[in-house]
């Protein structure tokens, strides 16, 4: 009778263990049926770490790494020409890339070519426009942080600080000159340093601004030699959007007559300016990357996987989901109520309750003067994608050179 017994129960195991080894292995190979266990991630970069914009991108790649681990293979190739992009790319797809990302502009024309010839990848272009252009592909994806949000908010600091130097007695209201070093007179850097601009007026009614084009993303002589000019012509804050440290150092070297302040863009540029440079913003790339390359591993759509702002295979956000990033607050320099100025307008960028493209301002396209804005109905940028879109000069407060 025993031995009946200790048949029966041995057998009553057995059927449990092969009860749950059934449902455990249904349960894997259901997961994954839905997902991938690695993938493979390329980029292709048009500078390395020791260019700012794209060391974000490197520390966005860090990211990567550090969250997915052995997940995700990384392939970077760096410093590439645009005429070498296509040989790149095609060498990136052979070495079997599930997702590809390339962080310039010039590159979107041609990423998007090579993206019609490999639908098993996916390609996702920074900085660009096309994505919703015809012909509209599955595999091929924009993105962008909404910059201006920060932008902005330097301008807030930097006027904030014209008014500090109007207050002491240091300038005359009518000597609050900003300086602006832009690259290229097109609507990523026009919104730039429109947003900036307007951010100073905020705090300093009497700011203007000056403006010289190096026509260069990547020129530190030059970026140098036009912040040397604007301070000669007297502007007092120097900002850009170029791609190095040559305004800084200048602000830094200077020897006018007037003070001198520098506000970056991309990397904190306190150490090479620690007695000029005020505070930058950057772009977080992690972000949407990391999300981008979770998607491909879940194979999921890249833009049902990402919090943004959705434009068909486009997307785009700010603060409110931590795409754009405030640079440090240099203590030494900073105005008073820098800070709390600073968190009280990410906190209403955020609630929607900050409007930056509005005011008593008139805007003309330079390329096109029958193309008009009055910013006393707001600018709605980024509304409709990623890539800013603001391209009117404000007429009688920005010198254009």
């Amino acid at each position: 009778m025993r031995k009946e017994k200790d048949k029966l129960l041995w057998v009553a195991l057995a059927c449990a263990v092969s009860i749950a080894l059934f449902f455990g292995y249904y349960r894997l190979s259901n997961n994954f049926a839905h997902g991938r266990e690695h993938a493979e991630a390329g980029f292709l970069l048009i500078g390395d770490e020791s260019t700012p914009y794209s060391a974000n991108f490197v520390r966005a790649i860090e990211a990567l790494e550090l969250q997915y681990g052995d997940r995700v293979g990384v392939n970077v190739r760096s410093n590439v020409a645009y005429e070498d992009a296509e040989t790149v790319l095609r060498a990136l797809c052979a070495q079997g890339c599930d997702i590809i990302f390339t962080n310039s502009y010039d590159y979107g024309e041609t990423a998007k070519a090579i993206a019609a010839e490999y639908p098993d990848v996916e390609f996702c272009q920074a900085t660009c426009e096309n994505a919703n252009e015809d012909p509209v592909l599955p595999n091929y994806h924009t993105f962008m942080g909404e910059i201006y949000q920060g932008r902005y908010i330097t301008g807030l600091v930097a006027g904030l600080k014209l008014q500090e130097l109007v207050d002491a007695g240091y300038i005359g209201a009518d000597e609050a000159w900003l300086g602006y070093v832009g690259a290229f007179p097109y609507a990523e850097c026009i919104s730039a340093y429109t947003a900036f601009f307007l951010g100073a007026r905020q705090t300093c009614p009497t700011a203007r601004m000056r403006l010289k084009y190096t026509n260069s993303w990547s020129s530190y002589m030059l970026e140098k030699e036009y912040a040397r000019a604007l301070i000669e012509e007297g502007c007092v804050i120097i900002s850009q959007d170029g791609d190095t440290i040559g305004p800084a150092v200048e602000c830094e070297s200077s020897a006018a007559g007037h003070p001198v302040y520098h506000v970056g863009y991309n990397q904190d540029m306190i150490d090479v300016a620690p007695t000029t440079s005020l505070i930058g913003t950057r772009i977080d790339w992690a972000p949407y990357i990391c999300g981008a390359v979770g998607a491909v591993l879940d194979e999921k759509r890249i833009e049902d996987a990402i919090p943004g702002n959705v434009h068909g295979n486009d997307i785009g956000a700010g603060f409110g989901e931590s795409w754009v990033k405030m640079l440090e607050l240099n203590p030494a320099i900073a105005p008073a109520g820098s800070n709390e100025l600073i968190q009280g307008t990410i906190a209403q960028i955020k609630d929607g309750k900050c409007h930056v493209f509005k005011g008593d301002y008139f805007g003309i396209d330079p390329y096109d003067p029958s193309d008009t804005w009055d910013l006393r109905e707001e600018y709605p940028e980024n509304e409709s994608a990623s890539a800013p879109s603001f391209h009117y000069i404000l007429q009688d407060v920005i010198v254009v050179e």
